[in-house]
């Protein structure tokens, strides 16, 4: 078990391997060059330019029927709110969460790597633009294509079910 952890662990953070080069981004630069049809329905949201390059804010495993490996990233404005224990977060603040598939690993018994991509997902902060949803705004992405708009509205909903009090963020940094 323990190499199993230290497997997902060690493939979430090659996700981020140049976070000291890390990009800089906003809640506004989301909206620049994209086109409209890679805009999340409902609130607008797209996937940020240069994200890959973002920190690590924690790796995460979902077991059960998704059975994914997760990394979360943050842009700088959410990493200097996660280290400084800033909630709630401050406009400006992206997240991004890839997921694969959870795949045995070839190379070490019991331990397991990242598959195929399933989804990106972004949350944006903006306190004004998405006031009715605790001032996130929300982006489903699979092959960086937004999802349909279903499935969009039960994001704020799920977060608001479980994390009002994290300010609707299930991450918590991982130092």
């Amino acid at each position: 078990m323990r190499n199993a952890l230290v497997s997902m662990v060690a493939a979430a953070a090659s996700v981020v391997a140049d976070a000291q080069g890390a990009a800089t981004a906003s809640a506004a630069a989301l909206q620049g060059t994209k086109a409209a049809s890679n805009a999340s329905p409902i609130f607008g949201v797209t996937i940020p330019d240069g994200y890959r390059n973002w920190a690590l804010v924690a790796p995460s495993h979902e077991a059960g029927r998704l059975d994914e490996l997760r990394g979360i990233l943050g842009n700088p404005i959410a990493m200097n709110a996660y280290r400084a224990g800033t909630l709630p977060f401050p406009d400006g603040t992206i997240l991004a969460k890839l997921a694969w598939k959870h795949v045995a690993s070839t190379e070490i018994d019991d331990a397991f790597v990242p598959g195929h991509t399933t989804t990106v997902q972004i949350m944006v902060k903006d306190s004004k633009r998405f006031a009715s949803t605790g001032g996130w705004g929300f982006g489903r992405f699979i092959d960086g294509k937004p999802v349909d708009e279903a499935q969009h509205q039960t994001c704020f909903g799920c977060h608001a079910a479980r994390v009002k009090e994290h300010d609707f963020v299930f991450t918590r940094y991982a130092p």
